[in-house]
C-alpha cells in the first residue's frame, strides 16, 4: 500500500487480533503514521499494541507529518480531517468518506488509546521550574509555560505521555522488562523547547531496550 502522506511504500504488519484472528496494519515510519482499515484498531490484542509501541518508540526522534492533500489508498478520494477526544485529550486523524479506513499519526494513536493525559497543576508547576518553553503536543507550536498552560495556537491543554501506565503495560507483556520503584521525574532540566510526548517516547524506548 502507498502511504497517503508521502506516497512511499508502507510496511505491512500482521498482528494478532481478538478471537484468535489477525489484522494487517500498514505503517509509514517516514510519516510516523498508521493506516487502519475499519475497526482494525479496536480489534488489536494487548501484545499487538506492544508491537506498535516498539515501532512508535523507535521512530520517536524522526521528523514526519502530512504536508499535502491526502487521498485514500483504496479509492483515491480525498481524506477528511476528523477531530475527536479521548477523555480530555484531543486527537485527530484523516478518514475516508467511503469508509475504507483512516490515517492516524503515531502520537494521535497513543492519544486515542488513552496513553496521553493532561498535566495537573502540580506537574505544570514542576515543568515551569525545569523548562522555559515546550512544543504543543497537538500542533507543534511553541508554548511559553511561564505565561500559559495551554497552546495559544490551537487551544490544547498541556499533556504528556502517561509513563506509569505505559510501563505497566510493557511490564505485563514483556517478562524481561525491568520494574522500577521510582519512575522518572516529569522532564529533564532543559532550556530549549521540548515536546513532552517525544520525551516520553524516548523513555519508553529505554524500557524496551531500543536505545
Amino acid at each position: 500500500m502507498l502511504c497517503p502522506g508521502c506516497g512511499g511504500e508502507m510496511q505491512r504488519l500482521t498482528l494478532d487480533a481478538v478471537l484468535a484472528a489477525t489484522v494487517d496494519i500498514d505503517a509509514c515510519s517516514a510519516c510516523r503514521a498508521f493506516w487502519f482499515d475499519p475497526f482494525e484498531s479496536l480489534h488489536l490484542t494487548a501484545a499487538s499494541t506492544l508491537k506498535l509501541f516498539r515501532m512508535i518508540a523507535a521512530a520517536a526522534n524522526r521528523q514526519g507529518a502530512p504536508s499535502r492533500e491526502l487521498h485514500c489508498p483504496y479509492c483515491s478520494e480525498r481524506l477528511v480531517l476528523a477531530h475527536d477526544r479521548q477523555r480530555n485529550v484531543p486527537f485527530q486523524y484523516w478518514r475516508c468518506c467511503r469508509e475504507h479506513g483512516r490515517f492516524i499519526g503515531f502520537f494521535d494513536f497513543l492519544k486515542e488509546k488513552n496513553f496521553v493525559v493532561p498535566l495537573t497543576e502540580s506537574q505544570i508547576a514542576e515543568l515551569r521550574n525545569k523548562a522555559v518553553m515546550i512544543h504543543c503536543s497537538n500542533c507543534g507550536a511553541p508554548i511559553e509555560i511561564a505565561k500559559t498552560s495551554c497552546c495559544s495556537h490551537c487551544g490544547s491543554p498541556l499533556s504528556m505521555l502517561d509513563l506509569p501506565k505505559m510501563a505497566e503495560t510493557v511490564e505485563h507483556l514483556q517478562t524481561s522488562a525491568r520494574k522500577s520503584e521510582h519512575p522518572p521525574s516529569l522532564v529533564p532540566m532543559h532550556h530549549e523547547p521540548v515536546n513532552l510526548l517525544e520525551w516520553g517516547m524516548q523513555a519508553l524506548a529505554d524500557w524496551l531496550g531500543l536505545r
